[in-house]
């Protein structure tokens, strides 16, 4: 039986599709965790450079895309963070000067806290509120325990994003195992 040219046409079409569908399959398999779906348990990926500063007549005002319920927000470009509670009132807000290794924007969990130790970068820091990893980077919240001005050393790939020795403290009691972190651009 003769194949008229539209059986042709249909039937490579189909075999295009098919070897689409299934590369894609594949590549979707191999990407980094963060990159492309998301995917259960895996940690965004770090974003490439910090967004500008928003412009807002209040950069202390809380960020409208910052989810709901009570929750650690952390804004990349304004270097702010607000502790919210369970009503959606802000309890405090304050600035922090960033780590080397920015998270991803999205939602995270507190997953460890530690009183003091001995940061990345050799700084002694208390209060440790720590939230996800980058490429083998640790990220959370600290403040440093001798110099309390003192921001993450630039030349270390540091995910200490540090707060004074106050803010810490309102940090440590308020961000527990299991709190809700919405990192935000």
């Amino acid at each position: 039986m003769a194949l008229s040219s539209s059986g042709i046409v249909a039937g490579l079409t189909a075999a295009a599709l098919a070897t689409v569908g299934y590369l894609a399959h594949q590549a979707s398999q191999t990407l980094p965790a963060g990159l492309g779906r998301s995917q259960a348990g895996a940690a965004p990926a770090a974003g490439v450079s910090k967004a500008p500063p928003r412009a807002r007549k209040d950069p202390a005002a809380l960020p409208g895309d910052s989810g709901m319920g009570a929750r650690v927000v952390y804004s990349l470009g304004g270097d702010r963070v607000w502790l919210v509670g369970e009503d959606e009132t802000v309890t405090r807000t304050f600035g922090v000067h960033p780590s080397a290794v920015d998270p991803a924007p999205g939602n995270y969990l507190v997953t460890s806290r530690s009183n003091a130790i001995t940061g990345s970068d050799g700084v002694p820091v208390e209060h440790v509120v720590r939230f996800t990893s980058v490429d083998g980077v640790v990220i959370g919240f600290s403040a440093a325990v001798t110099d309390p001005t003192a921001a993450p050393a630039p030349s270390v790939r540091t995910g200490g994003i540090r707060e004074s020795r106050e803010d810490g403290e309102a940090m440590w009691t308020f961000a527990t195992i299991g709190r809700k972190v919405v990192v935000v651009r």
